[in-house]
C-alpha cells in the first residue's frame, strides 16, 4: 500500500511539471529553454542543500555523467517541444515513448515481463491514445515531435538508470548538478528569450519541488518497481495533468476524458496489482 501511495504521489509531481510548464511557456510567455535551465538550477540547489544537511556524501561516480546527460536530453527536449506542439499530442508522444523505452530496456536486460503487464500496457496505452490523440485540423510539427521523442528517450533511459542507484537523494542531486552546465550550454548557444516574473516563479517551483524532490522520490522507488510496472505507471501522469489542467487552467472535462482516464488507470491496475499467492511483495 505504501509503495502504491508513494508511486501515486510521484505521478502527481510529474503531472504538475506539465501544468507548470504550460502555465509558464504558454500562459506567461516564458522562453522554454530558459525555463528548463531555471528548472534544473532550482532543483540542483534544493537537492544540494538536502545532501549537505544529511551529511552522508554525494556518491559521485561515472554514472553521474550518463544520468545527467539523459536528464538534460529530457529537460531540453520537453521544453523545446512545447513551443509548437499541441499539448495533448506532446503528452502522448512523451509518455508513450517513455513506456516503449522502459519496456524495451527491460527486455534488453532480461527482465521478465508477464502477460499481465503486457495486457495492462496495451489497455493503458489505448486509453491514453483515445484521450490525447489530436482531432481533424491539428498540424503536427516534425521538429517539435522530434524534440519530444528525444525527451521521451532521455526520461526513459534516466529512469532505467535509477534502478541501480542505492542512494536516491545523492544520485538525483549529483545528476542535477552535472546536468546544469549541459543545459546552460544549450541555452548559451541558442540565446535567452523572454523571462517574465511569473514564469520565473513557476520554473523555481517546478525545479525545486516537483522535479528535484519528485525525481529523488522516483529514484528511491525505481529499485522496487519492475521496468514494465514503472513504464505503465507513468501513463497516469497525462491523465492527472488533464484533471489538473481542468481545475487550474480552466480546460474542459468531457465524458471522453473520464472514460479514457478510467481505461488508463485500469491498465495500470492490471499491470501493477499482483495476485496474493505465494510470497508477498515488499
Amino acid at each position: 500500500m505504501a509503495l502504491f501511495l508513494l508511486t501515486a504521489l510521484t505521478m502527481v509531481a510529474f503531472a504538475a511539471n506539465s501544468i507548470l510548464t504550460r502555465a509558464a511557456v504558454d500562459g506567461a510567455g516564458m522562453d522554454p529553454l530558459g525555463f528548463a535551465l531555471l528548472r534544473v538550477a532550482s532543483g540542483a540547489a534544493v537537492l544540494a542543500v538536502l545532501v549537505i544537511l544529511r551529511g552522508r556524501g554525494w556518491g559521485w561516480s561515472r554514472r553521474r555523467l550518463s544520468g545527467a546527460f539523459w536528464l538534460a536530453v529530457y529537460m531540453v527536449g520537453f521544453s523545446a517541444a512545447y513551443v509548437t506542439l499541441d499539448a495533448g499530442l506532446g503528452a502522448l508522444i512523451l509518455f508513450g515513448g517513455v513506456q516503449l523505452t522502459m519496456f524495451g530496456g527491460g527486455l534488453l536486460t532480461g527482465a521478465s515481463v508477464p502477460a499481465r503487464a503486457w495486457a495492462g500496457m496495451v489497455l493503458a496505452l489505448a486509453g491514453l491514445a483515445w484521450l490525447l490523440w489530436p482531432g481533424p485540423g491539428v498540424v503536427v510539427a516534425p521538429a517539435a515531435t522530434g524534440c519530444m521523442l528525444a525527451g521521451a528517450l532521455g526520461w526513459g533511459i534516466y529512469s532505467l538508470k535509477g534502478r541501480v542507484e542505492a542512494d536516491a537523494l545523492a544520485a538525483t542531486a549529483g545528476n542535477f548538478l552535472v546536468c546544469l552546465p549541459m543545459v546552460a550550454l544549450v541555452v548559451a548557444l541558442t540565446g535567452w528569450g523572454a523571462m517574465p516574473m511569473r514564469g520565473l516563479l513557476l520554473a523555481l517551483v517546478s525545479g525545486g519541488v516537483t522535479s528535484g524532490l519528485g525525481y529523488a522520490l522516483w529514484y528511491r522507488l525505481l529499485p522496487r518497481l519492475a521496468p514494465s510496472t514503472a513504464a505503465v505507471a507513468q501513463l497516469s501522469a497525462p491523465v492527472i495533468a488533464v484533471i489538473g489542467g481542468a481545475a487550474l487552467l480552466a480546460e474542459p472535462v468531457t465524458a471522453r476524458i473520464l472514460l479514457a482516464g478510467a481505461l488508463v488507470l485500469g491498465g495500470i491496475a492490471v499491470a501493477t496489482v499482483q495476485r496474493r499467492s505465494g510470497s508477498s511483495g515488499s
